[in-house]
């Protein structure tokens, strides 16, 4: 529990309202923690309700819950500073030098008060003849201190008693009827009142900057938390985008890789056709080339007369001349690459049409209902009865001269004030 209160810190149980530890916390449905009245009295002000620290809108005043966590944390947080303000205070009580008697010769014992007179600090024993002998009753004394003579006037080595307010300095009775005697002067303590009440209002003052500081790096962290949130979210789309496109740039040179195989396969069974044939016509081109060879050595005169004319000419060919074998998948790749580009496009529109669809969605939840303000429109506008519409009319309008109103150019500002924060409104 100790090791757990030393990291409990003021900062941790501020009210971003009122700027002070909170009081009856409470937590808004976007996670923030308010004083129950801050929060109430801020949103019976405003005419929306909006969260101080996010900007969170909400359209129903929110249902509020105590945070008994946090009531529980700054009990304990209050009991510890209380403690820790008593010992502090008796530390300083204890740490603070006594002012010792100045005249006790042997053992010094405490001073009890302090004569400005005599410029002598006295012990309770040395202080009896100040509090009984007629002369020295009319001393003045003080709670002791030291270096008394800091408390004398060096001029006219008399108490400073007073204060000039013309000049701002201490002086004495002397100094009031001698070289001050017209300005304005006012007893010490009477000042002294004036001045310590001013130095509280600058404690507070400060305090109130030390604590805005405080609130402004509550702030910034919680606006680095949402930068943090909104970048992940912005990596996240943009893998999203680009492994979409990735995968469309993928299959279509997946879709050509086959494309040209096939073709290539096609060019290939081709070719072994056109070479089956021609391997047959060689075939028969030979048994032809052996009859013909057999048939001319043939001593038989009759026999090589009556087959000279079926010999002579050349078995049924086919004319090879114009035959080629060209490939198939010329200019595929180009013809590819524009049905990729063309897939990427839409790809890519489809993927885009998401996002923006999304982050209408994530905007739409700062939706506001923006009602125009008849009393500062230009007389040359027309406002709709419902502060919804505005068109520009043909005729200046004879309208009461409001501060308000523009006068030199055709604009009309909406009722609500819209002044920091998000707001979404869609205008046509």
């Amino acid at each position: 529990m100790s090791a757990a209160s030393c990291l409990r810190s003021e900062d941790q149980f501020l009210c971003s309202i009122c700027l002070d530890v909170f009081t009856d916390p409470v937590t808004t449905p976007c996670g923030h923690n308010f004083c129950k009245n801050c929060i109430n009295e801020h949103w019976n002000r405003d005419d929306q309700y909006l969260c101080p620290l996010c900007k969170k809108v909400y359209y129903t005043r929110p249902e509020l819950h105590i945070n008994t966590f946090i009531s529980e944390m700054v009990s304990q947080f209050r009991q510890e500073a209380q403690q820790k303000a008593s010992s502090s205070s008796s530390e300083q009580q204890v740490a603070k030098p006594e002012v010792p008697c100045d005249v006790c010769t042997e053992t010094k014992l405490k001073a009890l008060k302090s004569c400005l007179v005599c410029l002598t600090s006295y012990c309770e024993t040395h202080l009896e003849p100040h509090l009984t002998m007629s002369g020295l009753k009319r001393h003045q004394l003080m709670d002791p201190v030291e270096n008394l003579e800091d408390r004398m006037c060096m001029k006219h080595d008399k108490p400073l008693e007073l204060f000039c307010k013309t000049d701002q300095t201490c002086v004495c009775m002397l100094c009031s009827v001698l070289d001050h005697k017209t300005h304005e002067f006012v007893p010490l303590k009477e000042e002294y009142e004036g001045k310590k009440a001013e130095l509280g209002k600058t404690e507070v003052e400060i305090q109130e900057m030390i604590q805005k500081r405080r609130l402004k790096i509550q702030e910034i962290k919680h606006s680095v938390d949402l930068s943090e949130e909104a970048a992940d979210r912005e990596k996240a789309e943009g893998v999203q985008v680009f492994t979409a496109l990735k995968e469309s740039v993928e299959r279509s040179l997946n879709e050509l890789i086959e494309t040209i195989e096939e073709k290539q396969r096609t060019t290939e069974k081709q070719a072994e056709d056109f070479i089956k044939e021609l391997e047959q016509e060689i075939s028969e081109l030979k048994k032809r080339s052996s009859e013909v060879e057999k048939l001319s050595h043939s001593e038989d005169h009759l026999h090589l007369l009556q087959n000279f004319l079926s010999m002579k000419a050349a078995p049924p060919t086919k004319d090879w001349t114009e035959v080629r074998v060209h490939p198939s998948y010329e200019g595929t790749v180009v013809r590819a690459g524009m049905r990729a580009v063309v897939q990427l496009r839409d790809t890519f529109s489809k993927q885009m049409k998401k996002l923006i669809e999304a982050e209408l969605k994530r905007v739409q939840q700062y939706a506001v209902d923006v009602t125009l303000d008849p009393d500062t429109a230009n007389p040359e506008l027309i406002v709709s009865d419902d502060g919804k519409q505005v068109n520009c009319g043909d005729v200046k309008k004879n309208l009461p001269d409001n501060p308000e109103r523009f006068s030199n150019c055709c604009c009309v500002l909406g009722k609500q004030s819209l002044s920091s924060g998000r707001f979404y409104f869609e205008v046509q």
